[in-house]
């Protein structure tokens, strides 16, 4: 099999994979790695079935786990790729500092060997530039999402963006806190603060008013990074787009709020933007209070599951094992879906109304949830 996709495989994953599906859920994980020139992209996959492929594009400093919670809810649609990219998530260091435009760069050539037919590729955070840069160069793609889009060229200002930053992460779960710190020391202080000022000066209001493409723009209440007058800008400056806003979500909206998230990016998919709608902040007002304690209930076996499938994970990563990574990544997966069902079931029996996906339905109306 060639190098430039390596895919990582086992008979028990596959196992695994058939006796999830019978259940309706695809917790099955593969990894592989998708080159240009020297670098590579590690593309983490669930699904081989749908309507239509997601990219999803982390932002800086962060992995595709950040999509843990999103990925599962996109994949009622279709099969999702999430992208570890270079400098990031454990892959290594290009030998000088990449350009957003070399990250876009990269997404493309994923995406071309992937070979997906006009997928919905999902930027958060400094993934919007990426995202962004390649949307406007690549008329072929038809729908984008942008979750928590930067900078605000306005407040184009570190330290000032450092702060705005700590505002939002104030509101963020205690499981995004987790992932962003540990995601932030396997990239190092060196390689994030050469990546920082690409991300700092890149402008990304020249290139909105270059997508064709119908673009989905969200954005958490408590987001300091990607305020409210700075979405609505967004808005204005895309040719077809629609704008909606997340209560109770900060800027790592799509985790605590996936299933909400996930719908909103597959209704946006499903149906056609005919008249721009950029000029409404539509706001979500049925979301959930973004309590995952809540959405979960773990045993005892699934906790040391989820925690040694974590360690795993990291080591493979270390070693750049992909096929260690994607057993990991699958062990990780069923234990987070064996808390969730446990949850649910527990709702049941206390007569709640359990939480059975996003309740993926085209709708109609202009209305705010």
């Amino acid at each position: 099999m060639s190098p430039r996709r390596r895919h990582a495989g086992s008979a028990r994953r596959a196992a695994a994979r058939d006796a999830s599906r019978s259940g309706g859920v695809d917790t099955n994980v593969t990894v592989r790695r998708v080159e240009r020139g020297d670098l590579y992209v590690r593309v983490n996959t669930i699904g081989d079935t749908g309507e239509r492929p997601f990219v999803l594009v982390p932002g800086i400093g962060v992995s595709s786990d950040y999509f843990e919670r999103l990925a599962p809810n996109l994949n009622e649609f279709g099969p999702v790729h999430a992208l570890d990219l270079p400098g990031f998530a454990g892959v290594p260091h290009p030998g000088h500092a990449l350009t957003i435009r070399e990250y876009a760069d990269l997404v493309g050539t994923a995406i071309d060997e992937l070979g997906l037919d006009d997928p919905i590729v999902v930027g958060h955070s400094m993934g919007t530039q990426i995202v962004v840069d390649l949307a406007a160069r690549r008329p072929d793609l038809s729908t984008v999402v942008l979750i928590g889009p930067v900078i605000d060229p306005a407040h184009r200002h570190l330290l000032e963006q450092a702060v705005r930053f700590a505002r939002a992460a104030w509101h963020e779960p205690g499981r995004v806190k987790f992932l962003a710190l540990s995601a932030y020391v396997l990239c190092g202080v060196r390689w994030f603060s050469r990546i920082l000022p690409k991300m700092m000066t890149y402008p990304i209001e020249r290139h909105l008013p270059q997508i064709t493409a119908d673009t989905l723009v969200i954005r958490g209440e408590h987001d300091a990074v990607a305020p409210r007058e700075w979405v609505r800008r967004v808005g204005d400056l895309l040719p077809s787009s629609r704008l909606w806003e997340m209560p109770g979500a900060a800027h790592s909206v799509m985790h605590a709020h996936a299933e909400e998230v996930a719908k909103l990016c597959v209704e946006h998919a499903q149906q056609p933007i005919r008249h721009d709608e950029g000029d409404e902040l539509h706001h979500y007002v049925d979301a959930g209070d973004g309590d995952e304690s809540d959405d979960f209930s773990p045993s005892p076996a699934d906790f040391v599951t989820a925690v040694g499938a974590r360690l795993r994970s990291t080591a493979a990563t270390m070693r750049g094992d992909d096929e260690a990574l994607a057993k990991a990544k699958t062990d990780h997966a069923e234990s987070m879906q064996a808390a969730f069902d446990r949850r649910q079931a527990e709702k049941v029996a206390a007569g709640e109304a359990p939480d059975d996906g996003p309740h993926i339905e085209p709708t109609t109306g202009d209305a705010d949830r």
